[in-house]
């Protein structure tokens, strides 16, 4: 077994990663194609499948030469059934036999899960996890989404939605709409959307000088970055967003963390490329949020795979 190697396969809304991997995790080939969604996303599995297929002769690799395909999608998943519904940033509206599909067109057994379930795998395997049997893992990107590893094991609860972090609820009271229907979810004012639109907010009461302020009163467009940025400057309004949007993933953390006492919390996605200046205001939030034997015991980390998380925890389902 230890000389057949692994695919993963890393699904997105615009583009899709593929990667072939030892059985220890290395990434040994890398390539990527673009996200075809026309045709209610019709064409993707079989773009997935010649990829595949194309990748292998190219290699003179053969399906014999592998223990299987892992994929990450989003969407709701079925994880016994190989199948996906509901992802509507691929443009799939009705049930996908992903794993019927993709198992007669390559030959190689295949197992799927949530993409970001994969992205936990991968960062507690190869990346900030240090391989630890509770690693919790969040990812801050357009929306926010996370995975839990508990004792080894990955959860997904009765349903399939354990882990969805985006949903923990920071601020019952004033908190903005979600798009899941509920007031203020974590989602909302953690992620790349939320971290602006709590920045809008805010610029508006602001009545101080600030380079933040004078870009919005321009009508020019934000994005989080540019918060973070700004902020990192010293500049006053983007430092109170920041604090304010530190705050509520502290709490979120904090609440992750009394719950189910990981070794550690991964923090991914692209509002994490802000850094240490993000994970010590959130740390300080963090430990004031929680009881002393969780704050002594579990700590935030930053991710440390990027892009790659996702194609190196989708080949670890290979292996189960």
């Amino acid at each position: 077994m230890n000389d057949k190697k692994l695919i993963g396969v890393d699904l997105g809304g615009t583009t899709v990663k593929f990667a072939i991997l030892t059985t220890d995790g290395e990434i040994q080939q890398r390539w990527s194609i673009d996200t075809n969604i026309l045709d209610e996303g019709s064409h993707i599995l079989p773009d997935i499948i010649d990829s595949i297929n194309e990748h292998l002769k190219l290699y003179n690799m053969t399906p014999n030469d592998f223990v299987g395909i892992g994929m990450g999608s989003p969407g709701s998943v079925d994880i016994e059934a190989g199948t996906v519904i509901g992802a509507y940033n691929l443009n799939w509206k009705t049930l996908q036999q992903a794993k019927k599909n993709i198992e007669a067109g390559t030959g190689i057994p295949f197992s799927i899960d949530n993409d970001a379930n994969v992205a936990a795998l991968g960062e507690r395997w190869k990346g900030a996890g240090e391989n630890d049997a509770n690693v919790t893992f969040v990812t801050l990107g357009t929306g926010v989404g996370g995975g839990i590893i508990a004792d080894g094991n990955l959860l997904h609860g009765v349903a399939g939605s354990a882990g969805e972090l985006g949903h923990v609820t920071v601020d019952p009271v004033n908190g903005y709409l979600c798009t899941c229907g509920k007031r203020g979810c974590l989602e909302t004012v953690a992620s790349a959307t939320g971290v602006v639109r709590v920045a809008r907010d805010m610029a508006e009461e602001f009545a101080g000088d600030s380079k933040l302020k004078q870009t919005l009163d321009d009508g020019d467009e934000i994005s989080s970055k540019i918060v973070f940025d700004l902020a990192k400057t010293g500049d006053k309004l983007a430092l109170m967003i920041v604090d304010r949007v530190s705050y509520f993933l502290g709490l979120a953390l904090a609440n992750v963390g009394n719950l189910l006492n990981p070794k550690f919390i991964v923090i991914g996605g692209g509002v994490s490329a802000a850094g240490d200046f993000l994970l010590k205001r959130v740390d300080k939030y963090f430990k004031e949020n929680t009881f002393p034997n969780v704050r002594e015991t579990t700590s935030l980390r930053l991710a440390t795979l990027g892009n790659t998380a996702g194609v190196i925890g989708a080949a670890s389902l290979a292996l189960k």
